[in-house]
């Protein structure tokens, strides 16, 4: 019932071949139909819902295995780069600054400098588009394409251009803006191949969408994937006042918890008592804290699944074998079952990296529990811990947060990452009953 999470974990599916997938977000545009509305920010950064709209992107790619991102900037970029170390210090990350505006094709190609893998998604900071990354990589390996683009079908529009795909997806003609009354538009994300994309000559300055895929679809290799996801572009007002109602997150009413829910719950500071500042490295020092083995039960009766995800870096810094860490977790289980509740499954990362992808408030382990467990809706879905870094998790996953005062009782409440704070995992249970 362990499940070793780190950078070597085989269980998550690789996006790439085996090397962490890389996204390069397109963060350097002006936003000038937005100046009015957000005036004096890069148009990434324009608040939705108490949050940068950037973030939402970053989240939701995260979420389909991105690891490692390159955020190409231009203007303001100070204010993305402090943003992105304030709130994303533990993601993997680097930068591209344009000097001067380069277009979309010149900050591509410069942004593709930083990355290591040679079939990179390409994804705009202004636009929300929430695909399956699983299959858009799969179309670009299947068709040894040289660009892969994510369209989005839509009725009655003049906003977009329309992309017209023979049967099996490659790319036929793009046609201009003008009413629609249906047709598939381009929805800003891509996968491109470096290599090839290296090998074509631009000039410094040019349009990814104008100089690249308009001019040259006609002979090189290009496909279009079919994405049902949420599609938002924050471009004009208009759509930049949706997003504020789209994106805005509901209320965790308790009330409404059924067995289509699912439970992740922290270890330490949870469910047993912390030992602040050091680690639990035997049996002898894990202790139940209160209330809890009853809380399991309860616990049990009302989720769907229980499952544990917790960082356990002691292994990493050899304080501890990972045989003591997996018989530390046999016992506790052992007490759990006895006690008649039940734990589905623990994840535990064991990485001294803060960056690690799998490591807390890194979202790894809430995806490699959507990939054991597919029938897990993350809407519908609790993160109970006792740091701010499980709340993190907990909302970079896009589930509901509850936080335990056990070790933090000086936590800021109410608070963004935050719906519900408990004292103890006992009286969270016991609210459940409420």
């Amino acid at each position: 019932m362990n499940e070793k999470i780190n950078k070597k974990n085989k269980g998550l599916i690789s996006l790439t071949g085996g090397q962490g997938a890389e996204a390069i977000i397109l963060a350097g545009g002006l936003g000038t139909r937005l100046q009015e509305t957000v005036p004096d920010l890069p148009k990434c950064m324009a608040p939705v819902a108490g949050k940068p709209f950037i973030s939402y992107v970053i989240d939701a790619l995260r979420m389909q295995g991105i690891e490692h991102f390159v955020f190409s900037l231009g203007y303001k970029a100070e204010i993305i780069e402090d943003y992105l170390k304030e709130q994303y210090s533990s993601l993997s990350y680097s930068v591209a600054i344009e000097k001067e505006p380069l277009g979309t094709g010149g900050a591509i190609r410069l942004a593709l400098q930083k990355t290591k893998t040679n079939n990179v998604l390409i994804a705009n900071g202004d636009t929300l588009f929430k695909i399956k990354a699983e299959e858009f990589f799969a179309l670009q390996k299947d068709q040894e394409a040289e660009c892969v683009l994510a369209l989005k079908l839509m009725k009655n529009f003049e906003r977009y251009g329309v992309v017209d795909i023979k049967e099996k997806g490659r790319i036929l003609s793009f046609k201009e803006k003008q009413y629609y009354k249906e047709g598939l538009i381009n929805g800003g994300i891509y996968i491109l191949n470096k290599e090839k994309f290296f090998s074509r000559s631009f000039p410094q300055k040019f349009s990814f969408e104008k100089d690249y895929l308009e001019a040259l679809y006609k002979e090189a290799n290009f496909y279009g994937g079919i994405q049902n996801g949420y599609f938002i572009d924050i471009g004009i007002p208009e759509d930049y006042n949706k997003a504020q109602e789209d994106l805005k997150r509901p209320g965790l009413n308790l009330k409404k918890i059924d067995k289509t829910w699912t439970l992740f719950i922290d270890r330490d500071g949870v469910i047993n008592d912390e030992i602040v500042g050091e680690y639990v490295l035997n049996w002898e020092q894990f202790i139940f804290s209160k209330g809890v083995l009853n809380s399991f039960k309860k616990l049990g009766e009302k989720f769907g699944k229980l499952l544990v995800v917790s960082n356990q870096r002691g292994v990493g810094k050899q304080l501890m074998t990972e045989t003591e860490l997996i018989s530390i977790h046999k016992k506790m289980q052992e007490n759990i079952d006895a006690s008649g509740g039940r734990i589905d499954k623990i994840y535990y990362c064991t990485e001294k990296d803060d960056k690690c992808f799998h490591r807390k408030p890194n979202p790894g382990m809430a995806l490699q529990a959507v990939n054991d467990f597919p029938g897990i809706d993350l809407n519908k879905s609790i993160m109970v811990g006792n740091k701010p870094g499980d709340m993190r998790f907990g909302r970079a996953s896009g589930m509901h947060t509850v936080f335990l005062t056990t070790t933090n009782p000086d936590q800021v409440f109410p608070h963004a990452d935050i719906d519900l704070m408990f004292h103890s995992l006992e009286e969270f249970s016991r609210a459940l009953d409420s």
